[in-house]
Order: C-alpha cells, then sequence, then structure tokens
C-alpha cells in the first residue's frame, strides 16, 4: 500500500509562493493539494498550469477547509501575515504553518501568533533561510567550538540596490515592509542565532521614503554579556544587484568574515583561511534560487514527519520582530 504523503497548501501565488511550490513538488513525500490567490489573473493561469493534476486553485481561504491539508504556507505581503494565520487557527483549517519572514507586522501581532499556535499544537516555521547556509553555518559552527574566545563585537549588513534612482518606490517598498523587515530580518535572524538576544541601544541614522517606510537604517545593540554590535541596512546600495547578506565578528583571538559566498577565517597571529561555498559541499538534490531554499523546505518536511518543533518556529521569529520594534520605537 502507497505510504500517505503530507497534504500541503499554498496562500499567494507570487515569486515566493511559485519558489516553494516548485521545491515542495519533488519531494516525494509531499503532496500539494491546494493553491489560493485572490488574484483573478494568477488564478485563472494556475487553473491552466494545474489543469492536469488534482490540486485545486481558489480565491477564498475557506475553501481549504475539508482538505485534510497537514500543513499550509503563507507566502503574502508581512502586513496580511497576523490576519491569515489567525484564521488558519481559529477556523481550524490547518494546525500547522511555514510563513515567510517577517512572522508579523509587529511583535504584539508575532507574540498573539505564538501563543495560538502553542494553544493548538502547530509546528511553525518561519522563512529564515539564510540558517540553512552553508557558510553562515560554519561561522556559527567556529563560534561554538570556543577557539576564536568569546566574541567581543561585531557588524552586520544587509544591501540591496532595489531602490536607486526610483521616485515612485513608496509602494514596492512598503509593501515588502521597510529596509528592516525586508533586508534586515535576515541578518538581525542570523546575529540573534549566533549571539543570543540583543538589546536596541542607539539609532544612527535612517532614511524613509515619502511613504514613511525605511529605505536604510544603521542602529547598534547589546547582550547580556557586553558584546556589541552594528547593523547597517539598505535598500539603495549601489553595487548590490543581488541582496547581500554579512557579518564581521571581532573575539578575542580572531576574526571571522562571512557573506552569502564565503567565510575568512583570520587568526591573532595574522594567519587567514578561506572557505568558498563549493568548499563546504552547498548541494541539494534540486534548486530553485539559493541552495537553502531547498535545506529549508526540506527541514520543515522532516519537523512534520518526526512531529518536532522546527528550529526556525515562531517563537524565535518573534524575537526578530522585537528587535524591529525596538528600532523603531526610537525614530
Amino acid at each position: 500500500m502507497e505510504e500517505r504523503k503530507l497534504r500541503f497548501g499554498i496562500i499567494g501565488l507570487g515569486k515566493m509562493g511559485i519558489l516553494h511550490a516548485s521545491l515542495l513538488n519533488v519531494f516525494p513525500e509531499v503532496k500539494l493539494v491546494a493553491f489560493c490567490e485572490k488574484s483573478s489573473l494568477m488564478n485563472r493561469i494556475f487553473k491552466k498550469v494545474f489543469s492536469t493534476t488534482d490540486s485545486c486553485v481558489v480565491s477564498d481561504l475557506e475553501k481549504f477547509r475539508g482538505l485534510n491539508l497537514d500543513a499550509v504556507y503563507v507566502t503574502t505581503p508581512i502586513s496580511s501575515h497576523s490576519s491569515i494565520i489567525k484564521e488558519l487557527f481559529e477556523r481550524k483549517i490547518v494546525r500547522n504553518v511555514f510563513v515567510e519572514k517577517t512572522l508579523a507586522s509587529n511583535y504584539d501581532q508575532s507574540k498573539e501568533l505564538c501563543d495560538l499556535a502553542k494553544n493548538v499544537g502547530a509546528i511553525t516555521m518561519v522563512g529564515y533561510m539564510k540558517r540553512f547556509s552553508v557558510v553562515f553555518n560554519k561561522a556559527k559552527e567556529l563560534l561554538s567550538q570556543g577557539g576564536l574566545g568569546e566574541p567581543q563585537r561585531f557588524k552586520a549588513y544587509a544591501y540591496s540596490s532595489d531602490f536607486i534612482g526610483l521616485t515612485k518606490e513608496s509602494k514596492s517598498s512598503a509593501s515588502r515592509g521597510g529596509a528592516l523587515s525586508d533586508l534586515g530580518s535576515h541578518v538581525i535572524d542570523l546575529a540573534l542565532w549566533m549571539f543570543g538576544a540583543l538589546e536596541v541601544q542607539d539609532l544612527l541614522s535612517v532614511v524613509k521614503n515619502e511613504a514613511g517606510s525605511e529605505t536604510s537604517v544603521s542602529f547598534t545593540v547589546v547582550n547580556s554579556s557586553g558584546l556589541t554590535g552594528k547593523f547597517d541596512v539598505s535598500q539603495s546600495m549601489p553595487g548590490y544587484r543581488m541582496p547581500e547578506f554579512g557579518l564581521s565578528i571581532e573575539c578575542a583571538k580572531g576574526k571571522i568574515e562571512v557573506n552569502d559566498d564565503r567565510m575568512i577565517l583570520t587568526a591573532s597571529n595574522g594567519i587567514q583561511k578561506k572557505w568558498y561555498r563549493h568548499d563546504l559541499n552547498d548541494c541539494v538534490h534540486f534548486s530553485i534560487g539559493d541552495p537553502e531554499y531547498f535545506r529549508e523546505n526540506l527541514h520543515f518536511v522532516n519537523s512534520l514527519l518526526a512531529n518536532r518543533q522546527c528550529d526556525v518556529n515562531f517563537d524565535t521569529a518573534s524575537v526578530v520582530d522585537y528587535v524591529i520594534d525596538q528600532v523603531r520605537n526610537k525614530e
């Protein structure tokens, strides 16, 4: 008898919804059952694309009810995350949820979603895929081994040139949550993962567009051990056709510099060692976008199969929203 597959639904058929659908489609343990999209154009396109399958494309979330779904992906704009996830839980449409970052628009919404998830016993995940990067994992491994001594200070950056030269950038930037939620959330999550809880000290600079959405921001943080850090985030940085994320970490016995593609370790005696993605077996069975997207989906699927909580869950993601709120409260 054929083993039962996990039944998945996806809400939102923009770039991230299509990416996750494409990746999930290659997992033998998964069956894509339903898609929800309010855009009539995307709805018609997907009905044609999936006309030869038994997947359904609907415009109303209520039609997910009764499909016996094991999990739902929420890949809609950040401003809609809270209301959609609340509806999924409160109407008992599904128990387990993957949502693209950030978890919600603010920390209060995130905490409410955490409480709802606990009440229903949900397995949850938030799309901070940089935790599944081989180079950032190598950096965390070296820090955990302790050979470099305690981290003393760090700098983190998240850059893109998405809004350089645009005169009508308001809607685009705001719909993506602004620079902090769109880009900064990834390096905030990486820093929390590596160093633990952080408190915002000072807002150094912020640039906003005419809609009040930040396009660049710089701020400092500190943790309970006295580690200090600085974040620099910009959606208008020249020379970054693709988004780039990076950390520079100064320790008692050396320094780590890591970004999406490579890691450099400089010992206190000046000796350097470099690792690039290809040095760290950055291979997956199927790739669209970066390999970390495959790995994060694999982690979610395996967590469901093992009935265990994901490493990057609503609780960990809510702390990112806490830091973002601290920054915005200082503006």
